[in-house]
């Protein structure tokens, strides 16, 4: 018990520390290849973030624990934007973009959707779970295509004026291009270590809480799906919360932002499709009528909030924070209350 404890206490430390390694790598990359910081959100922290859950959801379906797979990738979903979104924009308010109401949010939504349809008969297939995947191939090339398009759109002005401004200034960057590229490879040397130290810290950290966190569920005698949307799930995300909120102290809005709907599309799409390729998962009722639903209204009281916040030209900020945190709050009640029952 004392060192399960411990791996938990251990774990949160390196997980504060190999969080803003991981966002000033990702950082620092955006800014060199000139990649919108939503894209590198989506993919970069995202795809990376989750890996904790992909990893945890793979083994449990070798393992044989379906409903553990399941509970860990929609109870992370619900966290990830009750919570981790909610507990960011508390701190600092984001401003809704038109690419994020236009193309992201209605795409996380019709995901979602899907992710309900395949859970009517209460069943997930092989079949499912490659369709799930063929799906994440499919959005993650839109996502490439179109954020690098509105990338290009919204540097456009500027780059006109830029060249239009001083002739001068563009023989000096002729004349000192050599030096120019000498100092860029160490950049981008330095921003790919951050990322990949960063990643892998993250990984590591989230596991070694995850484990310590399921022994001691074990020890109090909770049921494996309740272990999955709580303990594994909040577990999980932990690398979204911390990296998303220091993504909004640095100022990097989009791309706390981008984390929060890449790691939900990732989840749903990718650590749900791989497991129940693995193993078809038989799942628990309850399932469908408590986890997916609350996942879909949530998703819901997302776009709504988010589509208010850009129509009104607003912030996304403290009152739709304290709302998503709220949500969190009641259905973390509901599980206690279904676990009491």
């Amino acid at each position: 018990m004392w060192l399960a404890a411990l791996a938990i206490l251990i774990g949160l430390a390196i997980l504060v520390w190999s969080a803003d390694v991981f966002i000033d790598g990702a950082t620092a990359l955006a800014k060199k290849f000139s990649v919108p910081s939503f894209l590198i959100g989506v993919l970069i922290l995202g795809i990376g973030t989750s890996a904790p859950e992909m990893v945890v959801s793979v083994l449990a379906a070798i393992e044989g624990s379906p409903e553990l797979a399941l509970g860990n990738a929609y109870g992370s979903n619900i966290i990830n934007i009750a919570l981790v979104l909610g507990a960011t924009v508390l701190i600092s308010p984001i401003i809704i973009r038109r690419g994020i109401v236009k193309r992201d949010l209605p795409l996380l939504l019709l995901i979602t959707v899907i992710a309900a349809w395949q859970l009517r008969d209460g069943t997930l297939s092989q079949a499912d779970g490659i369709v799930l995947l063929i799906l994440l191939v499919a959005v993650l090339g839109l996502q490439i295509i179109m954020s690098i398009r509105e990338g290009y759109h919204e540097h456009e002005d500027d780059v006109v004026v830029a060249n239009a401004d001083s002739a001068h200034s563009n023989n000096l960057e002729h004349l000192n291009n050599s030096e120019s590229l000498e100092k860029l490879e160490p950049s981008v040397t330095r921003g790919l270590v951050s990322l990949i130290i960063g990643m892998l810290m993250l990984v590591a950290s989230s596991r070694a809480i995850v484990w310590g966190a399921v022994e001691l569920a074990t020890l109090w005698g909770l049921s494996e799906l309740i272990i999955g949307l709580t303990i594994v799930a909040v577990g999980t995300s932990l690398p979204e919360l911390v990296s998303s909120l220091s993504a909004a102290r640095k100022g990097e809005h989009d791309m706390a932002l981008g984390n929060i709907i890449g790691s939900n599309i990732f989840n749903t799409l990718a650590v749900v499709g791989l497991a129940t390729v693995i193993a078809p998962i038989a799942a628990n009722p309850v399932i469908l009528s408590r986890d997916v639903m609350a996942m879909g209204v949530l998703t819901i009281l997302l776009v709504t909030l988010c589509v208010f916040a850009f129509k009104t030209k607003r912030q996304f900020g403290r009152t739709s924070g304290a709302t998503l945190v709220l949500f969190f709050m009641g259905y973390t009640a509901w599980l206690i209350q279904s676990v009491s029952m």
